[in-house]
């Protein structure tokens, strides 16, 4: 099934048309015939959409919207309201108790089916985004703290800068945000400067149809990607409005649409795009942490295995050859005696530092266990891994390491390397060899570099 719609009518006529014209578009219906069912359908079945008529004979639709936006456990249901009644004054109503949209009866079935995907669409990444964010918040890693929010921004794109100015003198007085006036170039740009937040552009621009082209445009480019964009509609403006919502736009709004109509859409689209940013700046902390070790900064033993195993892949494809190092402090534990944990810490990101700055942006780098990491080089020779293996080492000794108390500390480095390439055996096997070779180190007097044997 396309998602899963809760149709609210108390007219059976009207559900079971909406439910033959869904099921038509393999979606799954629920119904229900009064609010304060629809209220608890929607806590225990958790449709993916609410189809919500305004006029209900226990209470209000708006009532119903507004209870679902203040229930946890709905708030985030994306809700369509219908009415028979062309009542503007109930349309802001229903926008600002958090319906997504409103339509008028009798419903235009093409532009109705295509809100309906975009709104799905919408609901579908933000749900995906969120379950990585809970996942990583799973883990033990904490939610951050909420920053603090500039005003928005909202990019204003009509076909003459008259009509933009024009739009944003009507909004301005309705909507906290930084209101611009931009024209094409502009909204493509790299200025460098900061991306609105929303886009509103109008459907025709230079040429009938123009809006749209902006629209594939913004979407396609990194910058603006998570950019919201709404589309003003010229009058009848049918099949574009179906065409708009598919290619991304996030809403419509009617070119005669009021100034407080147009500022409660994009009040709308503001705090989705907000919610939307935290939960992919979240994400991406999450796997940050996941991959990261905390105290060096280094990646961890988590990533840095998956990715040598593409080094080695990537390497028996090509024929190539590539370096493994196991990299171990020698008599690290008599620091941490001696000395304190603040003290082995200051070693751990200095030795980090220092490995890290003599190595290509191409080498893995990873710290595996307390005081041992694990350096990888992609196509290399033997002999180039061994110089590297000795700058290492040589870079890591030739000056004491500072300390938090003012003191400074010599430290020495030993290495264990093995060669992998077309014939290169399973990764686990290369670290094992390479740790051999590190134990031969270790025996044969520390701050050395020892070569491992190579794959038979």
């Amino acid at each position: 099934m396309a998602g899963r719609v809760l149709i609210v009518d108390d007219v059976a006529t009207n559900r079971i048309v909406l439910k033959v014209k869904l099921a038509a578009a393999f979606y799954e219906t629920l119904q229900a015939s009064r609010g304060e069912e629809a209220l608890r359908l929607a806590q225990q079945a958790r449709p993916d959409l609410i189809l919500l008529d305004v006029e209900l004979p226990d209470m209000d639709g708006i009532e119903v919207c507004r209870a679902l936006r203040a229930d946890p456990r709905t708030r985030d249901l994306p809700v369509v309201m219908i009415t028979a009644f062309h009542d503007m004054d109930r349309k802001m109503e229903a926008l600002a108790a958090g319906a997504d949209e409103v339509f008028w009866k009798p419903l235009d079935e093409t532009v109705l089916m295509a809100r309906l995907r975009s709104l799905l669409r919408a609901r579908e990444t933000d749900e995906q985004i969120g379950l990585r964010d809970s996942t990583y918040r799973e883990f033990g890693f904490a939610e951050p703290a909420e920053p603090f929010a500039a005003p928005a921004s909202v990019g204003l794109i009509a076909a003459r800068p008259g009509i933009a100015e024009a739009w944003k003198h009507e909004i301005a007085p309705h909507l906290d945000a930084n209101l611009l006036v931009l024209d094409r170039e502009a909204a493509l740009g790299e200025t460098g400067g900061r991306v609105p937040d929303v886009f509103v552009i109008a459907a025709d621009l230079f040429r009938p149809g123009d809006g749209l082209r902006l629209l594939s445009d913004l979407r396609a480019r990194g910058a603006t990607r998570y950019s919201s964009v709404c589309v003003m509609l010229p009058p009848k403006a049918r099949d574009v409005a179906a065409m708009a919502l598919d290619l991304g736009a996030a809403d419509l709004i009617e070119d005669a649409a009021e100034p407080l109509e147009m500022a409660l859409r994009l009040r709308t689209q503001i705090a989705r795009k907000r919610q939307s940013d935290r939960l992919r700046a979240s994400v991406a902390d999450g796997l940050k942490l996941a991959m990261t070790d905390p105290l060096t900064g280094l990646h961890n033993r988590r990533y840095a295995l998956p990715h040598l195993a593409r080094i080695a892949e990537r390497a028996r494809a090509a024929g190539r050859q590539f370096a493994v190092m196991v990299l171990d402090l020698d008599r690290f534990k008599a620091i941490n005696d001696t000395l304190g944990h603040a003290a082995g810490d200051a070693v751990l990101v200095a030795v980090a530092e220092r490995l890290k700055s003599n190595l290509r942006a191409v080498d893995l780098i990873a710290r595996i266990g307390g005081e041992e990491f694990l350096v990888a080089l992609p196509d290399i020779t033997l002999e180039g891994a061994h110089a590297t293996a000795e700058r290492l080492r040589r870079t890591v000794g030739y000056r004491p390491v500072a300390l938090p108390s003012g003191e400074t500390t010599p430290i020495t480095l030993s290495i264990g390397l093995t060669m992998g390439g077309a014939d290169a055996s399973g990764i686990e096997e290369m670290i094992d060899r390479a740790d051999r070779a590190l134990l031969g180190a270790k025996a044969d007097g520390r701050n050395q570099v020892t070569i491992g044997p190579q794959a038979a």
